[in-house]
């Protein structure tokens, strides 16, 4: 059976490089015969800020990420490091989708949640113009810090790895292309 992978290109303008690089992933994941489905999360229709204590409505495009979510082996992110993490938009979609008896539940009497996501693997392919060592060193990777601990770890999915390119605004043409084609590498080998 083919392996069940979910891309979510989280950048909110359409036209950016991380759009690229979603598509190229995507290409060498059918390429190594996974079943791969790719959503942009500016074509979902939703409310990206998350009313509790409200009757919600839970969107009909949130509902279907939940079952893409659940059908999937492997998640596969792309979004730029903005401010440090990612964008509102991806974080709304976050606050939205991984919520309380999907992603994970309150066990009683335990300060610790019961993950519900385990068996997944993800992968976050990030963009930023900040020097690697720079968001090592200064930001202490907080943006992957987040992703990987307080979100994805905490729903149990597991193992995390992360791909960074750095920086985007001064990157030329040919290095951009190598970019590309490591991504699409990345998809072949279904990591």
């Amino acid at each position: 059976m083919a392996k069940q992978v979910l891309i979510i290109n989280a950048n909110p303008n359409q036209n950016s490089f991380s759009s690229a690089l979603a598509q190229h992933y995507f290409t060498g994941a059918k390429d190594a015969g996974a079943e791969v489905k790719l959503v942009n999360l500016t074509d979902l229709d939703f409310d990206p800020v998350y009313h509790p204590g409200t009757d919600q409505v839970m969107e009909a495009d949130l509902l279907e990420m939940q079952k893409a979510i659940l059908k999937a082996e492997h998640l596969v992110f792309v979004y730029p490091n903005w401010w440090g993490t990612y964008p509102a938009l991806f974080k709304g979609f976050i606050d939205r989708v991984f919520i309380h008896d999907f992603a994970f539940r309150y066990k009683k009497n335990s300060p610790l949640p019961e993950p519900l996501l385990k068996g997944k693997s993800a992968r976050a392919i990030v963009t930023m113009d900040t020097p690697f060592w720079y968001y090592t060193l200064v930001y202490r990777k907080s943006g992957h810090h987040s992703m990987k601990n307080s979100i994805l770890h905490f729903c149990g999915i597991k193992p995390v790895r992360f791909t960074v390119f750095t920086p985007i605004r001064h990157s030329d043409e040919k290095t951009r292309i190598s970019w590309l084609e490591k991504v699409e590498q990345l998809g072949r080998k279904l990591k």
